[in-house]
């Protein structure tokens, strides 16, 4: 009785490591950072700096909990980047233009879920892949910005309420980061536990499995488009509201960032599979990643080359632990 016990047990734990494998990966790579830096700087751990990171990171991970849905449905959003800066320039010119600052808020989520409902048709319904309409918005959303701007920037005045967005605090806690776990936590009870969690899951695993047992798979990823969409209105306009200025040179790289923060927190790029606590993890590591190696004095222009590699050993390393859960599974089953 106590070896069957003893062996269950043991199974139990092994099949715990073996489903949260990824997460428990880049949660020991976070940690791991987190010590680095502290040795390396002696800011790096002051309650002034982190506060900084977890501001400054509260954009990208927004969009980045949006991305984790659209790639759970082996999708991709390449124009992320382009949208933030979009809505970042048309939330200052149109505020410049004397509109209350609430009505384009509004204004502009109804703005990022368009953009994201154009994208999103083309790739569910039209049939072209995500990578190619995605790739196309990158390109037309940003060149609409520098139409827009004419590549200045648009200042924003008089707008107390719109600054506190980007710069206010809630019991010493930035707006932004509050805004971000707001949305990180509603990210996560939806995949986790509703209904069209587990159709983005399964629309990702198998879509035409899906729609044969009576998914709508095609509303399904036309969808999580519109999530990213409005999670790039947000971020947008926290952008604005932290800098007090609108310009079509935001969120350059944001896309890298935002990919690399989802792939790095384990979620697959093959699709039906991905966590959002993962995602959380991986943003707070990129963010982190980039803080560190400033106060170590190190060039701005090096983040670039260590997001990259770490994106590429983030999938190797993705594809290599889910292979050998695979066999594991297999093992354990024959």
């Amino acid at each position: 009785m106590t070896a069957y016990t003893e062996r269950g047990h043991g199974s139990r734990v092994a099949d715990f490591f073996g489903e949260h494998a990824q997460v428990l990966s880049i949660a020991i790579f976070f940690l791991a950072c987190m010590i680095f830096f502290s040795i390396g700087s002696e800011t790096f751990f002051t309650l002034g700096n982190i506060l900084n990171i977890v501001r400054q990171a509260a954009p990208i991970l927004i969009v980045a909990i949006a991305m984790t849905f659209v790639i759970i449905t082996g999708g991709i959003d390449l124009s992320v980047g382009s949208q933030v800066a979009l809505i970042n320039a048309v939330a200052a010119i149109v505020m410049a233009m004397g509109v209350p600052w609430p009505s384009v808020v509004i204004g502009m989520l109804v703005l990022g879920g368009f953009m994201g409902l154009v994208q999103g048709w083309f790739t569910a319904y039209q049939g072209i892949p995500a990578f190619i309409v995605t790739l196309a918005g990158l390109s037309i959303l940003r060149g609409l910005a520098l139409y827009l701007t004419q590549g200045y920037s648009i200042p924003i005045k008089d707008a107390p309420g719109f600054f506190a967005l980007g710069r206010g605090e809630i019991l010493s806690f930035p707006i932004p980061a509050v805004i971000a776990v707001v949305i990180a936590i509603l990210g996560y009870v939806v995949i986790t536990a509703t209904k069209y969690g587990r159709q983005v899951v399964a629309v990702g695993s198998n879509a035409e499995a899906a729609r044969r047992v009576g998914m709508p798979a095609k509303w399904i990823i036309a969808s999580v488009y519109i999530i990213s969409g409005v999670a790039c209105a947000v971020a947008g306009l926290l952008i604005a509201a932290r800098l007090g200025s609108g310009s079509s040179n935001a969120a350059v790289g944001f896309e890298l960032q935002v990919i690399a923060a989802v792939v790095l927190g384990g979620t697959s790029l093959m699709g039906g599979r991905g966590t959002i606590l993962g995602t959380v993890l991986g943003t707070l590591t990129i963010a982190v990643i980039g803080n560190g190696l400033i106060l170590m004095h190190i060039s701005p222009f090096f983040t670039q080359i260590v997001t990259g590699a770490i994106i590429l050993v983030a999938i190797w390393l993705n594809t290599r632990i889910f292979t050998a859960n695979f066999h594991f599974r297999l093992g354990r089953k024959g």
